[in-house]
């Protein structure tokens, strides 16, 4: 038979409770069953039913759980044969198949009604107990345990008598404090179920049938017969009874009081992880996978130790919400960051050399600080050395240069372009307060390229804004410090990360747009460009096989000659680099290209002749000399950002007050100043020049330099000024292709100036032979390669005077 809820059968006067999964019996006892005939019965041979942690009294109907194979089928046969069988306790409710030794002697004889299976699925004998019995010895082991048994009724409660009585009613009020102690909707059904019997002694076994007691004292009590012995043990079991339920209240208030935090965490964890296994989305997974990634990470207690406390954080949320995406964000780039996990470097000065050389030529200056630089990081465990700024105009190879350093050191190479930049929080960080909040470019960076010891190349760092968000420059003060960078603090990580072991390189093109103190904490070093034989050989060595690559090429028979190069150069780029070089170069090809692709024939050489027909009319002109038949032309050098140029300066006279100083061609204020000092200086020391005084009274004077719509500014046009006015003040010409140089004083000094390489080279290219220039430029001079200087005649002077002395015929 199988149960169904909260089912009741009256004719077998038994209740199951849903909410207990239990069944109750004795629902009516209108017509109670007599006690078993045992005139008839077979003591000798009764089948025995060990219980486990039940003891059963006379006279009440009960279920009892079956668990035994030899169990069921003994209660099957009862049930079928309507056999009696004797029900007593087990000692020890662990052992499996008792003996004798394993039970009690006194018992209950019982007949079984019928077995049931419950909703659970297991199986319950539902069975209603007789008189007492005790067991004297067992007879047969299989295929269940069969005994020899004698009767031993209980003695009858005497309910008349007044000491009985009031026992009775003290153990009845009792189990009911119990109950009560209990909770009214656990015990329910225990309360309807004893409302339904009457009868005293009936009562009194159910109550301690169903008494939370110790097993071993409700045995004894059933081992008494004397019906006033066994209440008054009864009553003493039954008070212990709620004295261990006061003492269990009062241990789990303290208890509960005394738990401290942590078992507070797990068991709000367990909570929410039931609800989130209930739900179907644990996030178990990440969470064990973020565990074992943490496990093989080289950091401190310190990180570990907050990797840990946030990683506890992210088990309370739920995997749906919001919160748990940022929380495991902010872990994965905790994991993702390279702490103290170090790339191994053995490398050489001469490989560095090497190297430098094969991915440039040319920049020697450059190419050897940055070996001192390396012979510096051989000797020093640490990177507490200047930080270098690589500064120069677009297109000579300072982020290249970096890429070379990282591939002689066997580094990795990481580079963040800083264009632009005018938040401080992509450098620091954004606080994880903010939605979408991200790590600073630096942190980022480092997470990408797994090491924490890359070349780290912070390209355009003078093209650094600012606005209401702050300042990016000042953040890149503690990126650049080799004092302070050991503990770098990015506002999103939130823990002091050490940058010391990071090679920083910078790169700038322009360093007056660069703070001060950002400037103080690196150090400055200057690629000024490449002159036309160094373009030539970068062309032929590196830009013409790298186009060739980018445009299918590779495999054909195609090649420049130098001629071809240098027309290139000079008459279609105007730059200090070779930026617009390898466009031009590209754009040959790309024509190319398309004749390989029809299948026409195209030239496998290409020429100086070719190149004009490729690329069109010339679009810049090499400067040349003019002559100086006329006086008042003198010509100067200058250096702009595509490197150097001459130009030209004229001065004339025309008949005025001699209050009117008139300057054209697009002068900035520095040149303009350069004018009014140079005509200063000749009023002043016009006598021993040969000027006669009312020359400045009668005339004025107009100071023009050609190309007008090309901005021109700086000092290094002083002393061509001076040149010019005074040619056109004496009437006495210039010396023949000689250019100048140089900054004066209204006391004639002759000062230097930079950019000297690029100014000679830019002589050279017009055909000068002679330059006058500042003594304190002759270290400029040394400086430069011997092969540039051919052709060139130098003349170093500290006064205007030794400068018109040589220059004026």
């Amino acid at each position: 038979m199988r149960i169904t809820p909260n089912h009741i059968d009256n004719n077998n006067k038994y209740f199951f409770s849903v909410k207990t999964n239990q069944l109750f019996g004795v629902l009516s006892e209108d017509k109670p069953e007599p006690p078993m005939d045992d005139s008839g019965l077979d003591l000798t041979k009764v089948p025995i039913l060990p219980l486990r942690g039940l003891v059963i009294f006379p006279f009440i109907s009960v279920p009892i759980p079956i668990g035994r194979k030899s169990s069921l089928k003994l209660v099957s046969e009862a049930v079928e044969k309507k056999t009696p069988v004797f029900l007593v306790a087990q000692k020890d409710p662990s052992v499996e198949n008792p003996g004798a030794s394993d039970l009690y002697r006194t018992g209950v004889l019982a007949r079984v009604h019928k077995v049931v299976e419950l909703p659970d699925g297991t199986q319950t004998a539902f069975v209603t107990s007789d008189n007492c019995a005790h067991l004297q010895k067992i007879v047969k082991r299989t295929p269940y345990l069969m005994g020899e048994v004698i009767i031993t009724p209980q003695h009858p409660i005497d309910y008349q008598n007044d000491y009985t009585h009031a026992l009775v009613d003290h153990i009845r009020d009792v189990f009911h404090n119990i109950l009560d102690l209990i909770g009214e909707q656990e015990t329910q059904e225990l309360r309807f179920a004893m409302s339904q019997i009457e009868d005293v002694n009936r009562q009194i076994n159910f109550i301690a049938t169903n008494l939370p007691a110790n097993p071993t004292e409700r045995q004894k009590v059933l081992e008494t017969l004397n019906a006033d012995k066994r209440l008054i043990k009864l009553g003493r079991v039954i008070n212990h009874s709620i004295e261990e339920f006061h003492l269990r209240k009062e241990i789990a208030m303290a208890t509960r009081d005394e738990m401290n935090q942590q078992q507070r965490e797990q068991f709000l964890q367990m909570q929410i992880r039931t609800i989130q296994e209930e739900l179907g989305n644990t996030g178990e997974d990440d969470i064990e996978k973020l565990k074992d990634r943490a496990n093989k990470k080289l950091w401190n207690d310190d990180v570990k130790d907050v990797f840990h406390k946030e990683l506890r954080k992210l088990e309370r949320f739920n995997p749906s919400t919001p919160d748990y995406a940022i929380q495991f964000n902010y872990l994965e780039t905790m994991l993702n960051l390279p702490w103290n996990e170090l790339c191994d470097e053995d490398f050489t000065l001469e490989k560095v050399e090497e190297t430098l050389n094969r991915d440039h030529f040319g920049l020697d200056k450059v190419k050897e600080r940055i070996v001192e630089q390396m012979a510096v990081l051989k000797l020093r465990s640490d990177m507490k050395a200047p930080i270098l700024c690589l500064f120069g105009p677009p297109g000579v190879g300072k982020t290249s240069l970096g890429k070379s350093v990282a591939d002689a050191l066997g580094r990795e190479y990481c580079r963040v372009s800083l264009g632009g930049l005018h938040d401080e929080a992509e450098i620091r960080g954004h606080r994880r307060t903010y939605i979408g909040a991200m790590p600073g470019r630096i942190i980022a960076a480092l997470a990408k390229c797994k090491t924490n010891n890359p070349v780290f190349v912070l390209d355009e760092i003078d093209k650094i804004g600012k606005d209401f968000k702050g300042d990016p420059s000042t953040a890149l003060l503690e990126v650049l410090d080799p004092e302070q960078n050991n503990k770098f603090h990015d506002n999103y990580l939130d823990i002091d990360y050490d940058l010391s072991h990071v090679l920083f390189l910078a790169t700038a093109n322009d360093l007056s747009t660069i703070s001060r103190p950002l400037r103080d904490r690196m150090e400055i070093i200057d690629i000024t460009g490449y002159v036309v034989e160094e373009k030539i050989e970068i062309a032929l060595r590196h830009l013409i096989r790298k186009s060739l690559e980018n445009h299918g090429l590779a495999d054909r028979n195609i090649s420049f000659d130098s001629d071809a190069v240098r027309e290139i150069i000079e008459g279609y780029t105007r730059e200090s680099g070779v930026r617009m070089l390898e466009k031009r170069i590209s754009k040959i090809l790309r024509k190319l290209a398309r004749l390989v692709a029809t299948g026409k024939e195209f030239p496998e050489i290409i020429t100086k002749e070719l190149v004009g027909e490729y690329l069109g009319a010339r679009e810049f002109f090499q400067d040349e000399y003019e002559n100086n038949s006329t006086p008042g032309v003198v010509t100067g050098l200058a250096w702009t950002q595509t490197g150097g140029e001459i130009l030209f300066i004229e001065s004339s006279l025309a008949a005025g007050k001699g209050d009117k100083l008139t300057l054209t061609g697009n002068l900035g204020d520095v040149m303009k100043e350069s004018a009014i000092i140079a005509m200063q200086y000749l009023k002043s020391n016009a006598k021993s020049l040969g000027i006669p005084d009312e020359a400045f009274t009668t005339h004025d004077v107009h100071i023009h330099v050609p190309e007008g719509a090309v901005p021109k500014d700086g000092p290094s046009a002083g002393i061509t000024m001076v040149t010019s006015l005074a040619s056109s003040f004496t009437g006495r010409k210039v010396r023949e292709r000689i250019a100048m140089t140089g900054e004066i004083t209204l006391r004639g000094k002759v000062l230097p100036v930079g950019g000297i390489q690029e100014k000679i080279l830019a002589a050279k290219r017009a055909g000068i032979t002679d330059i006058v220039l500042s003594s304190r430029n002759r270290k400029d001079i040394e400086e430069i390669n011997q092969d540039y200087l051919k052709g060139v005649t130098f003349h170093y002077v500290d006064c205007i005077r030794e400068v018109l002395d040589y220059a004026l015929l």
